[in-house]
Parts: structure tokens; sequence; C-alpha cells
């Protein structure tokens, strides 16, 4: 089994800074990849970013600029520093990981859809105010 939990989540003001982590424990290979999702109310849930198998990353187009994903190998830790926080940054934020990201890549799948990930974790609340 594979378990993902994540902390950091909060609450501030429009134009502020959170950092998410995420820490990996269980039976898992390498090659794996990670993902940060959110989802807020009444919304379906959406990739935000991901760190490939490769060390490679990919944003949502509404965080490039603001989000940076990192990865702790040591530390079997995955991060998410967001800056500049909007309102409609608001939700739950989740860390997935699909254990085998090169069947994504036969399929030509999308990252950010959220069928690919096999593990979730339980979710950090994260509120932006105006």
């Amino acid at each position: 089994q594979v378990q993902l939990v994540e902390s950091g989540g909060g609450s501030v003001e429009t134009g502020g800074s959170l950092r998410l982590s995420c820490v990996v424990s269980g039976d898992i290979s390498i090659g794996y990849c990670m993902g940060w999702f959110r989802q807020a109310p009444e919304d379906a849930r959406e990739g935000v970013a991901i760190f490939d198998s490769d060390g490679s990353t990919s944003y949502a187009d509404s965080v490039k600029g603001r989000f940076t994903i990192s990865k702790d190998n040591d530390k079997n830790t995955l991060y998410l520093q967001m800056n500049n926080l909007k309102p409609e940054d608001t939700g739950i934020y989740y860390c997935a990981v699909d254990r085998d990201p090169s069947q994504r890549d036969e399929y030509g799948g999308d990252w950010t859809d959220v069928g690919w990930f096999d593990y979730w974790g339980q979710g950090t609340q994260v509120t932006v105010s105006s």
C-alpha cells in the first residue's frame, strides 16, 4: 500500500504565499510520477502541476509563473510553492501518485486527467480571501 499525507494548507489573503508538502510512504517502485490537483466546491478535480518520472514538470496555465512543484527524493516528499495567490486558487489540494506513467505516455494521455493517478492523499484546504 502507498500512503500520501499532505500538509501546509491554510488561509491567506490575495497575493500571499503557501507551501504545501506531501510525504509518500509504502510500497512504491522507482519511476513513478507525482502531482498536485485541486477541487473547488461544486467543481471537478483539476490538475495543478506534476513532477514526472524523468524530472520534468508541467503546470496548468492558470498557475504558471506563480506555482512551483519540486521533489525531495531523500525525504520522499513532494512540494508545491504557491505565490501570488488569488481567490480562484481556493480549494482542497490533493497529492497523487501515478505509479506507471509510461502507460499515460503510450496512450498520449493528458496528465491533468485524474484517471491516470492511482493513489491520493486526504487533501489540505487552501483558502484565499480577497
